[in-house]
C-alpha cells in the first residue's frame, strides 16, 4: 500500500505586533529590576538571592559578586564593580560591543542573525572555568568579592 503525495504544512510565522510587545514587556521588567538594584545595595539589604554555590561549598562561583557589580555600576563606580566580579564586567564590555555591531547592521539594512561560533562559546566556558579556579586561590584573592 502506497501513501499519497506528503505535503509540507504552512510556516509558522511570528506576529511582528507579538515581538515588539515582547519587547515593551521585557524592557519593563529589566528596567524595574534595575530601578530596584539601583536603590536597594545587595551589601546591605538580605532580600536578594544567596548563592547556592558559595553557601553550599564556601567557594566562589563564576557569579559571586554580579548583582553587587551592577549595583556599582549603576552608580558609576567601574573599578568596584570590576573588583566585585571583572568576568562580568569584561561579558558587559563584550556584550555592549556585539549590541553596537548589531545596531549599526540594523541600520544600514544588513541582514541581522544572532549567531555565536562554537570556539566563542568553547573559548568563553574555558575563560569562565579559568577565572573561577583563580578567583578561589589565595594568590588571586583580588578576583574574588
Amino acid at each position: 500500500m502506497r501513501a499519497g503525495p506528503r505535503t509540507i504544512p504552512p510556516k509558522i510565522s511570528t506576529i511582528s505586533s507579538l515581538k515588539f510587545f515582547a519587547g515593551v514587556v521585557l524592557g519593563f521588567v529589566i528596567l524595574c529590576a534595575l530601578a530596584v538594584l539601583f536603590f536597594f545595595n545587595p551589601a546591605t539589604h538580605g532580600f536578594y538571592p544567596v548563592c547556592l554555590f558559595h553557601a553550599l561549598t564556601g567557594l566562589y562561583c563564576p557569579g559571586c559578586g554580579g548583582t553587587r557589580a551592577v549595583y556599582q555600576l549603576l552608580h558609576g563606580h567601574v573599578l568596584l564593580a570590576l573588583h566585585d566580579n571583572a568576568l562580568f564586567g569584561l561579558a558587559l564590555v563584550a556584550l555592549a560591543v556585539w549590541g553596537a555591531r548589531f545596531a549599526v547592521r540594523k541600520l544600514r539594512n544588513q541582514q541581522t542573525i544572532f549567531q555565536l561560533h562554537p570556539k566563542t562559546l568553547w573559548m568563553f566556558l574555558v575563560v569562565t572555568l579559568v577565572f573561577t579556579v583563580l578567583r578561589n586561590l589565595p594568590a588571586f584573592s583580588w578576583l574574588s568579592p
